[in-house]
């Protein structure tokens, strides 16, 4: 327990929710304010990609006791199906046998956890917008509109959980030795739906997530407790095969019955939900520093947003709080140490996993459907499951480990650079699982 604070939290998503009951366990009198209405009274938008829970979300809820809870509302997924155009269905294991991704509802999440956070007794301010915040004095301002006049809520500290166009991160890129990027995608995404059989069952494998890579875009399906799947389109905004395209029902059927013919009787409302969903943006976002003295600190996506394509921005988000939580516990009361300590801990790995997430789409949408990349995979888990202390497969280290992602960017460069020599190898296709392979793989870790 901490000397109590009366500390502020603007965003109620996930992260903020989840940070609420870390630091009121801690002692704390925490409120949360969001702009938007109480998610738990609203209909979802259609513009949630759904989330992907792995070792490094689980550990944070775990710590908490909440993890069986959350794990009620999850379904796990231990493989991608591959879709190709022509071909019979090809599943990929993610990792070693046990090990699992989890599916799981942002918006069933997110309800959840206000509910959890109110049950512990944080209170949630809900369509209160934070229009700026007096640093130095850790002061919140307030009020209906942005040129109206403002209220004042004083507090000892805010966090910033305010997501990728954060207030909070606003007021702090004002002032000087602040650096800050934004980079959006030339790729937007769009919610899509395949609703349960009519006994409620998957009309696809639950256990899986699904792709169809298409190269320049794909779509993917994670399943839902529902018997349903959310499903995303990510496309370029323009050009050939472009959001900018597809701009009527029958060129839309077309597109769809020519790429992915597979689906076209399992998303019968395929018109409807694409021209009534929002096409979103996708933004990687970086910052430095995160926090300013003792008084405000970013957290989450206010400080490096990311794109999804590992699944890792929640996973990364909740990481943050859990190497907060252990700096409190070590540094107590001094938290000009803390938040130091929090944002040189964080910042080298949130921008290895901002570039992973970028390269992951690559191997998503193209590599999964080449044989070559499929055949360096199935040597690379051969040779970790013989060779479990020289060789751990990067998304392995990503997913089902909690080293940092600085460090599983490294070695995956260094491994990269190993199997492009390997795959390199006469009759390679052939060799593959030969002693061969094996030894040119331990020659060349060695000279690594």
């Amino acid at each position: 327990m901490q000397t109590p604070l009366k500390i502020a939290v603007v965003g109620s998503g996930l992260v903020g929710s989840l940070l609420a009951i870390y630091l009121k366990r801690a002692g704390h009198t925490v409120h949360v304010f969001d702009r938007s209405q109480d998610i738990r009274t609203v209909e979802f938008s259609g513009r949630s990609i759904n989330l992907a829970m792995s070792h490094r979300g689980w550990k944070a809820l775990d710590d908490l006791g909440l993890g069986d809870e959350i794990r009620e509302i999850a379904i796990p997924m231990d493989k991608r199906a591959i879709h190709n155009v022509g071909q019979s269905l090809n599943y990929q294991y993610y990792g070693k046998e046990g090990e699992s991704i989890y599916s799981i509802s942002r918006g069933v999440l997110n309800r959840k956890m206000i509910s959890l956070a109110e049950e512990e007794g944080v209170n949630f301010f809900f369509e209160t917008k934070i229009w700026d915040v007096t640093m130095a004095t850790a002061t919140l301002h307030t009020g209906e509109t942005e040129q109206g006049e403002w209220g004042e809520l004083d507090y000892d500290m805010v966090f910033g959980a305010d997501g990728a166009f954060s207030r909070v991160r606003h007021r702090m890129q004002r002032q000087s030795m602040f650096n800050y990027s934004q980079e959006f995608l030339n790729l937007g995404y769009k919610e899509l739906n395949i609703p349960a059989n009519e006994d409620g069952t998957h009309k696809l494998d639950k256990n899986s997530l699904h792709i169809w890579p298409r190269h320049n875009f794909m779509l993917i399906a994670l399943p839902n407790l529902d018997g349903s799947f959310t499903c995303t389109l990510f496309m370029p905004f323009e050009g050939e095969n472009s959001f900018e395209s597809l701009k009527d029902k029958e060129t839309l059927k077309q597109f769809f019955a020519h790429y992915f013919p597979s689906t076209i009787d399992v998303i019968p409302e395929l018109v409807e939900d694409f021209f009534k969903n929002p096409t979103s943006t996708l933004v990687t976002m970086k910052c430095y520093p995160w926090t300013y003295n003792d008084k405000v600190a970013l957290i989450g996506d206010a400080c490096h947003a990311i794109v999804p394509f590992y699944g890792h921005g929640m996973n990364a988000g909740f990481e943050d709080i859990t190497i907060l939580n252990q700096i409190m516990q070590e540094y107590g009361d001094d938290w000009n140490r803390i938040f130091k300590e929090y944002e040189q801990s964080r910042k080298p790995d949130t921008d290895a996993i901002a570039e992973l997430s970028y390269r992951n789409f690559m191997e998503m949408s193209s590599k999964t459907a080449d044989e070559n990349f499929l055949l360096q995979k199935k040597i690379e888990k051969r040779f970790s499951e013989k060779y479990p202390e020289k060789w751990i497969p990067l998304y392995s280290r990503v997913t089902f480990s909690h080293r940092p992602y600085s460090e599983a960017l490294a070695i995956g460069d260094q491994q990269k650079a190993i199997m492009n020599e390997v795959m390199q190898m006469d009759n390679i296709h052939e060799l593959w699982d030969s002693i061969v392979v094996e030894n040119k793989i331990i020659e060349l870790l060695a000279g690594k």
